[in-house]
């Protein structure tokens, strides 16, 4: 149903404007006396509205960079602008707000609490970004999107892997984030159901005009991506 819904998506007014830049990035990390450069100078824009993805094999610095660009980590030299806002010049209360209230994240382990149904999973971000009016009709919305409506109420182990990271995604899109990163997140899952979530990202932004970043080695991201970056050895290396 959802490549259904994706072929008859309209994709000509999607805006060009780059929601996130990176000029010229290195991080280097210190082990002991030693130094390891897991970014070295990497260049790159994401225009809104678009499936991008961060592709390469294990080591290669997607996760490094996915966790500059949503301000988890700040690089070493270089700079990082998301919304045209450069990342450096925000204090770390600034940073968290904007983790809270802009970009949604994805895991490739889920990282669902056990004891909470799908439902109550997506909400508790909700509760954590302050929204209380219109919260449950929006957790509900979410996860009806993903196509979860029936099960919101399932705890996550019973729930498939595949279900699992919908939820996930659900509550990445609670808060109507503008940009969504998603470090691995078909990792865990087999191949029919990653097919199925690179199917369901491609849609969310087709339908929801956002923009999703994703790091993945998954060979099919190119089937579904709208742009593709590979990375080696912490150099961008196309396009």
């Amino acid at each position: 149903m959802i490549q259904e819904q994706l072929g008859a998506s309209q994709t000509a007014g999607r805006s060009t404007d780059p929601i996130v830049r990176v000029e010229d990035v290195t991080r280097v990390y210190r082990l002991g006396r030693s130094q390891v450069a897991a970014l070295r100078g990497v260049t790159m824009e994401v225009p809104a509205g678009i499936f991008a993805v961060l592709k390469g094999r294990s080591g290669s610095g997607k996760t490094t960079l996915l966790n500059l660009i949503g301000g988890l980590d700040r690089p070493t030299s270089g700079e990082v602008m998301v919304y045209g806002q450069p990342l450096s010049r925000l204090s770390g209360r600034q940073l968290t707000e904007l983790r809270r209230q802009r970009i949604g994240f994805v895991f490739q382990s889920f990282a669902l609490i056990p004891t909470f149904s799908a439902f109550e999973n997506v909400e508790l971000m909700l509760r954590i970004a302050g929204v209380w009016r219109g919260r449950r009709q929006r957790a509900m919305r979410s996860l009806g999107i993903v196509g979860l409506g029936p099960w919101a109420h399932h705890r996550p182990w019973e729930l498939s892997g595949g279900q699992q990271q919908r939820v996930g995604i659900a509550r990445a899109l609670a808060n109507r984030p503008d940009l969504i990163l998603a470090d691995e997140p078909t990792g865990e899952l087999d191949s029919a159901t990653g097919r199925q979530i690179m199917a369901l990202c491609r849609y969310i932004v087709e339908r929801e005009g956002i923009t999703v970043l994703m790091a993945t080695h998954d060979p099919t991201a190119d089937e579904y991506a709208h742009r593709v970056y590979h990375l080696q050895d912490g150099r961008i290396v196309s396009p």
